[in-house]
């Protein structure tokens, strides 16, 4: 299973989405970050001005009574009491704690006194904590509240603490506030609507993405499938010239390109029709001038020098001319229109056998694609006695095979035989054949085609033609 697309739309839609949750998920971890630390610091402050406010209600209350308010101004997570000895001991205060000594000064209102600050981010203090009616133990344990007598049982879920901290202040009279507090983190609560907003941010980002992706890659893919119809010889209208500049300039230059072109070969064709209608009148000339030669022998070189010249001069402008034509470009069968060539020349009393296939659809022209299947069968019949033709497909193509039973060709001149006018001398009797253009015509064709001819030895002895033309691409 392939994970990352091949298209480009599917490229930058899978790239940029890779990028909007790397970039959610950082600002996610920062914005999770950033509440703890509010959180806890928030936690702090309250907990230093609460045990501000508490320490001086303490020094102007009895002795008698400050453990009992004490006691009282206690809860779940913050316990306050009133001892001779103090719960932080001398060398408790460490370099860092000094900006918490700091700040309780400033919420007491008084620098002459004792602080001693004991700070612990991992929860240990719990373990010096004694029970409380309702707290939550060390890692989080629940406890229910009970009676005073009866032993704590832990229940529900855990939670880490935030931070702990433990505080002892000296009063006049020489006792100490101790505080012992736990502070949790924030509960998960905040979650649900966040991440909504995510997932509401994503998909509108995502939505937006791929239309604008869609608006760049499609005038692409109109350009790939005008240059592959260009390619084939097919005749395409101007493309519209829209989506970004740098697309609008890539298309801007291919329709110009492709009027140059189709101007190129009209006004060659009609440069090679004049010069097809002058040569025909001066060849006619000299052949009804030929007819008064009284010499027989030497009018019938000249006549035979003639129509050699005839024949070559409409075989080249039949060359010239299948680089462009007015027939257009249709659906075709091929297998169909290989079969019936086959069978047309079967007909005439050539040895062929063609094999049976299914439809196989390609984009071309139906009587240019003839004129190549009829020369290719031809030439097997002729040089090597019989034709066997198989078409099937492979990997997007149509794959035409003719194979005889001739000497075939030399590796070192199957390309040359597809130049103009060349013949192997030792495999071709000139008195058999044409004058050495049948394949530059037939390779023109199909090149012209999008697909393209190669000659090869078959395994039995004999030449094999294979002949690939691209599949129709439905729209």
């Amino acid at each position: 299973m392939r994970i990352w697309p091949r298209t480009l739309a599917g490229q930058l839609v899978a790239g940029i989405l890779a990028a909007l949750v790397v970039a959610q998920l950082a600002t996610f971890a920062i914005f999770v970050d950033e509440r703890r630390m509010a959180a806890r610091a928030a936690a702090r402050t309250q907990v230093l001005q609460r045990s501000a406010a508490v320490f001086r209600l303490l020094e102007n209350t009895p002795a008698a009574l400050a453990s009992r308010i004490a006691g009282e101004s206690s809860d779940e997570w913050i316990r306050f009491t009133v001892s001779d000895a103090a719960a932080v001991g001398a060398d408790g205060a460490r370099p860092r704690d000094w900006a918490l000594r700091r700040s309780f000064q400033r919420y007491l209102g008084r620098d002459n006194v004792e602080i001693r600050m004991d700070v612990d981010t991992a929860g240990g203090l719990v373990d010096r904590m004694p029970p409380m009616p309702f707290r939550w133990g060390r890692d989080g344990d629940e406890y229910e509240r009970r009676d005073d007598d009866r032993r704590e049982q832990p229940r529900k879920r855990r939670l880490r603490p935030a931070f702990g901290l433990t505080l002892s202040i000296g009063m006049q009279d020489g006792r100490w506030m101790n505080v012992e507090t736990l502070v949790t983190p924030p509960p998960p609560s905040w979650a649900v609507p966040t991440l909504s907003m995510v997932g509401g941010t994503a998909v509108v980002l995502v939505i937006i993405v791929i239309v604008l992706v869609r608006r760049v890659t499609r005038p692409l893919a109109q350009l790939a499938s005008a240059a592959e119809s260009l390619g084939r010889g097919a005749d395409t209208a101007p493309l519209a010239e829209e989506g970004p500049l740098d697309i609008r300039r890539t298309t801007e230059a291919f329709n110009r390109m492709q009027e140059r072109l189709q101007r190129f070969v009209r006004d060659r064709t009609q440069m090679l029709a004049a010069i097809s209608h002058d040569l025909r009148t001066p060849i006619t000339s000299i052949r009804l001038r030929a007819e008064f030669i009284e010499d027989a022998e030497l009018r019938d070189r000249i006549i035979a020098t003639l129509a050699e010249m005839q024949r070559m001069t409409e075989a080249t402008l039949a060359f010239a001319r299948e680089d462009v034509t007015a027939e257009p470009s249709r659906i075709v069968d091929i297998a169909a229109l290989v079969d019936s060539v086959a069978a047309d020349l079967a007909d005439t009393g050539m040895d062929i056998a063609c094999d049976p296939a299914e439809r196989i659809d390609i984009t071309g022209r139906p009587d240019a694609l003839k004129r190549v299947f009829r020369n290719l069968i031809e030439n097997a019949v002729a040089y090597g006695q019989r034709a066997r033709v198989a078409i099937s497909t492979s990997q997007g193509d149509a794959i035409i095979t003719i194979e005889d039973d001739g000497p075939g060709i030399p590796e070192a001149a199957r390309e040359r035989v597809f130049e103009p006018f060349v013949r192997l001398e030792e495999s071709r009797n000139r008195e058999t054949g044409g004058i050495g253009l049948g394949l530059a015509i037939a390779r023109t064709i199909v090149r012209a085609h999008g697909g393209d001819i190669a000659l090869d030895n078959a395994a039995g002895g004999g030449l094999r033609v294979t002949v690939t033309l691209p599949l129709d691409i439905p729209a």
